[in-house]
């Protein structure tokens, strides 16, 4: 079975890690393995009703993450990569320099020197420079900056929709393919028509 990694840190949007453990625990295609920081615990017990044990039971290993000496922290665990659900601006920070402090930095610092496949689903607005270049310094490095954006061309009708979205493009990236109701099939018959006659027009 193909393994992945999946951590949480202090940033809101706790639901988005709980998502993604729920849509892998369903497909059974992976072994998944957790890790929280700790300021992703005291954010997951103000968002999440069931919180830490509900998430637990969803990962097949969970790590603590002050474990620098747990199976992720090296290169030669063979897992397809890493996801950071939601990733604080403090995590990304440390990913962008190099500071392995923790499970998680030393984790993602792993992906990126094996040039495995890391998505950073970053949480902040507005975004200052230091953001904004760490973000681009984990680019270079490889990883992929994937804030969680609603896509509301697919008429989301609830939170729940909006959450499902994201974390399926996140899966896509590593080639885990589900729910193909929610994807985008091209403009509805309507917005066709106005986009046949739009260029029409402008033609003339």
């Amino acid at each position: 079975m193909k393994r992945l990694v999946v951590a949480m840190t202090g940033a809101t949007g706790a639901v988005y890690g709980l998502r993604l453990l729920e849509i892998l625990r369903e497909m059974a295609t992976h072994e998944v393995h957790l890790v929280m920081s700790q300021a992703a615990l005291l954010n997951i017990r103000e968002e999440l009703p069931d919180g830490k044990q509900e998430l637990e039971a969803l990962a097949d290993v969970v790590h603590n993450v002050r474990n620098v000496g747990a199976s992720i922290a090296s290169g030669s665990f063979i897992c397809g990569g890493m996801i950071i659900a939601p990733c604080s601006m403090r995590t990304l920070a440390a990913v962008a320099h190099g500071q392995s402090d923790n499970l998680i930095s030393r984790a993602a610092d792993v992906m990126l020197k094996e040039r495995r496949r890391l998505v950073m689903m970053t949480r902040e607005t507005p975004l200052n420079l230091a953001h904004l270049r760490n973000m681009v310094a984990c680019t270079e490095m490889g990883a992929v900056i994937s804030p969680p954006v609603p896509a509301f061309y697919l008429r989301p009708e609830s939170i729940g929709d909006i959450v499902d979205h994201n974390c399926i493009r996140v899966l896509d990236l590593f080639g885990i393919h589900s729910q193909p109701e929610n994807r985008w099939e091209g403009l509805s018959k309507e917005a066709a028509s106005l986009d046949k006659t739009s260029a029409q027009s402008e033609g003339k």
